[in-house]
């Protein structure tokens, strides 16, 4: 990322919009005046992206959608889905800073919930999933959460094939992951950030400064199931489940 990164910055670009850490990373060490718009999964006064949340100061404003701040609750909701779970697998970039945060996060839930966690390793730029799946297997994983970043975002069909292969159930943390094949996600809507994000884009063109634009945080959070998933892994859904569905994918 920091190569393209550097080519904006390079063209005098208007306005970067980082879409992820390592964007935003990469934006804040390239540039101090070009104005950057984020959509941050973690807590961007803790990363140093800004200085608060009600005056962020600098040239970085945008919405922090908190990402690993609620995978207590993905757990919680895991726990609903399979009553007697008490063996789940994380499957996480290692490499990457917010699966790192995540990794914490989700710990820390499973212990709260007294679920043993195995963690399941994997680095780009060629991942190692059927190994992976594999440890999983060997470790007796009821259903393995996969922590989602643009690494993972490349392998979509071949982590929830393999899924479905090894009949493990999965959570995950955006609805496009259900979409190609997983289980079931817990997130911010994503469709709803980027009409926001866009919204600070139209106000900085008009003269804003960044640096005086409240960071902002969801409004919409969802659940989404996939049912043909969940007859492929062998998962009856409980009613109370299915009652918390924003949206089902038959």
């Amino acid at each position: 990322m920091p190569p393209y990164v550097q080519e904006f910055v390079q063209h005098k670009i208007d306005i970067i919009i980082g879409v992820n850490n390592v964007v935003i990373r990469a934006a804040k060490e390239a540039t101090k005046t070009i104005p950057i718009v984020m959509l941050s999964s973690v807590d961007p006064v803790a990363a140093g992206y800004v200085e608060s949340f009600a005056h962020p100061g600098g040239n970085i404003t945008g919405l922090a959608w908190l990402n690993r701040d609620i995978s207590a609750k993905r757990l919680e909701l895991l726990n609903e889905l399979l009553p007697k779970l008490s063996q789940v697998a994380i499957l996480w970039d290692v490499d990457g800073p917010g699966p790192a945060a995540a990794f914490k996060e989700y710990t820390a839930a499973a212990h709260a919930f007294k679920i043993d966690l195995r963690s399941l390793e994997v680095r780009g730029p060629n991942p190692d999933f059927t190994e992976a799946f594999r440890t999983a297997k060997s470790a007796r994983a009821e259903a393995i959460i996969v922590v989602g970043n643009p690494l993972m975002s490349q392998y979509v069909k071949s982590i929830f094939t393999m899924a479905m292969n090894h009949r493990l159930p999965t959570m995950t943390e955006e609805d496009r992951y259900v979409q190609a094949g997983g289980l079931i996600s817990y997130g911010a809507n994503f469709a709803d950030l980027y009409r926001r994000a866009a919204g600070y884009v139209v106000e900085i063109l008009k003269g804003a400064k960044p640096g005086d634009l409240q960071v902002k945080l969801p409004e919409k959070f969802e659940v989404f199931l996939n049912l043909k998933t969940a007859k492929e892994v062998g998962v009856v859904i409980p009613q109370h489940v299915l009652l918390q569905a924003d949206k089902i994918i038959k």
